[in-house]
């Protein structure tokens, strides 16, 4: 069984997600509701990655050697000035979106797999990651304008 692979797959992007919310949060922190909402975001990220734990410990026994490249990196870092809020604010949002269809996929598992437990786990944590993207999205619609026409 396969499953086991994708659990460690989320749990890692969520776990890289809520650090890179912290680094985020931190780095812009000039922007009060950035850092502030990074923070909690980073909380919730890492509630997610710990709620994940006991379900990749259940399937690590039927899991076969992990195939090359599962896992991806897509957060080098962060950048200074408004249109670096900008890009970083771009990069959660696309490691938001890569767990969010990882949520997708792990739900369907385990409703073929019948596994409730993690079924509801999976329905509460894919709906906060879709707050999460939805916020990133009107963060980035607020800080366009300035970091595109208005600095220089």
């Amino acid at each position: 069984m396969q499953l086991a692979h994708y659990l460690g797959l989320l749990h890692r992007a969520q776990d890289r997600l809520g650090d890179a919310f912290t680094e985020v949060g931190a780095a812009h922190r000039d922007e009060p509701d950035v850092f502030h909402t990074c923070e909690r975001l980073a909380e919730r990220c890492h509630a997610h990655a710990a709620a994940l734990a006991p379900f990749a410990r259940r399937y690590a026994g039927d899991a076969p050697a992990e195939p090359d490249r599962l896992h991806s990196e897509l957060f080098s870092g962060t950048r200074t000035g408004p249109i670096g809020l900008l890009r970083d604010l771009q990069d959660l949002y696309l490691m938001a979106a890569e767990c969010d269809i990882c949520w997708t996929v792990v739900g369907q598992a385990a409703y073929g797999a019948r596994d409730t437990e993690l079924l509801a786990v999976v329905r509460s944590c894919e709906q906060e990651t879709a707050i999460q993207l939805k916020w990133l999205r009107t963060r980035m619609k607020q800080a366009a304008p300035q970091a595109l026409v208005v600095a220089s």
